[in-house]
């Protein structure tokens, strides 16, 4: 146990550390003093010792366990996110929530993890091999579609993305055949800027489809401050708007920390938690922004450097998956504030607050930390179940 502690990478501890610190007191700059919000940096600095025992805990433990019971972790998180559909709480317009006494988790943030692990698992069951497209890129593709679905009923489109993120990054570190990747690339593509010309150059037939016939009215609210803010609401375009004056009043060094005029008088709203970043933006201005994403680059490049290490496949697989995890949600809820992505509501890894998504993200470095512990052994000792490996020869 003292050997492996001390073959721990210190610089993402650090990192974190810097990380935690950044989130505590950018939750205490905007939620102090606040009816109904006063106290949340406490319970984030609750949330936080408990992701750093996770992430301690799960260090230890060999990752290939969770490639073994992969499926497993697959099919309860799967069944999770169905009761969720059911019997889940509606937060923020979103029916995803389930309440452990006071405490609100979200499965559709915990599922993230399990789908890593399950298309890792699927991945290290080819050794290498170039994917097939029926045999293996068609099947990870419906496992990845699955949760989509039930998480997109739910109305949550930044998780269900967040899938299919994930989905593309471990196909492309699984051996995908060129063909298939620029086949892949360009129907992606395609789809995307018809997409986006179609509701530009055909607004009302575009919402009348989107509200009326697929009954997903909520995503108006989402694409028209992004793409046609000349005809979106007040309402709808009142976040972004005030985001972007937020960000350039912050200017080069801020306008200083707990001072910042839009923050401070809730003129942008959720600063404690999906908004985060205009805080930082605002109270610290560009050098402030620009040192938060130095030390998410610091993060990503270690873990980068983790997987370049291991030399079993599983390891590699597992970080991939990750890294495409982060490097979306932090694209995806700083572009929103500065108009390159729509408005999804997903939160700012480690620093937003949010339980569940703190703890999600402490679990995935620890067991990051496990693949640099143990993914240097050249065997893989650890053999997948019999039913498992059954069931995968039928894939």
């Amino acid at each position: 146990m003292l050997q492996k502690l001390k073959k721990i990478d210190i610089t993402i501890v650090i990192v974190l550390a810097m990380l935690m610190c950044i989130s505590i007191f950018s939750i205490y700059s905007v939620t102090q003093g606040r009816e109904g919000l006063n106290g949340y940096h406490t319970k984030m600095v609750q949330f936080y010792i408990l992701g750093f025992i996770v992430f301690f805990l799960l260090s230890f433990v060999d990752y290939r366990l969770f490639i073994k019971y992969a499926l497993y972790i697959y099919i309860a998180g799967v069944g999770l996110l169905v009761y969720v559909s059911f019997f889940g709480k509606v937060i923020n317009g979103a029916q995803g929530w389930l309440y452990i006494g006071n405490n609100s988790v979200q499965p559709a943030e915990l599922f993230k993890l399990a789908l890593i692990l399950f298309l890792s698992s699927f991945l290290v069951r080819k050794k290498g091999v170039t994917l097939a497209f029926w045999k293996d890129v068609v099947p990870m593709g419906l496992f990845t579609l699955l949760p989509f679905l039930i998480v997109i009923s739910q109305k949550d489109i930044g998780n269900a993305l967040s899938y299919i993120v994930i989905l593309f990054g471990l196909l492309w570190i699984g051996n995908l055949k060129l063909s298939h990747t620029l086949i892949g690339l360009g129907i992606v593509g395609g789809i995307a800027v018809a997409g986006i010309f179609s509701y530009i150059h055909y607004h009302d037939q575009a919402v009348h489809f989107i509200k009326d016939t697929i009954g997903f009215g909520h995503l108006i609210s989402r694409f028209d401050p992004w793409l046609v803010p000349e005809l979106a609401s007040n309402d709808h375009k009142f976040q972004t708007e005030n985001a972007k004056i937020a960000i350039a009043s912050g200017g080069l060094s801020g306008e200083g920390y707990m001072q910042g005029n839009s923050v401070q008088n809730n003129i942008v709203p959720y600063t404690y938690s999906d908004s985060i970043f205009i805080q930082i933006a605002e109270e610290f201005g560009f050098v402030g922004s620009a040192l938060l994403l130095l030390l998410f680059f610091i993060l990503i490049h270690r873990l980068i450097l983790i997987a370049l290490e291991c030399r079993n496949p599983g390891g590699p697989f597992i970080i991939v998956g990750m890294v495409a995890m982060l490097l979306y949600q932090i694209f995806e809820n700083i572009g929103a504030f500065i108009g390159l992505m729509p408005l999804t509501g997903i939160t700012l890894p480690f620093i937003s607050h949010g339980g569940t998504s703190l703890l999600l993200n402490m679990a995935c470095m620890g067991i990051a930390m496990s693949v640099l512990l143990y993914g240097r052994e050249e065997e893989d000792t650890l053999a997948l179940p019999a039913d498992y490996a059954i069931q995968s020869k039928t894939l």
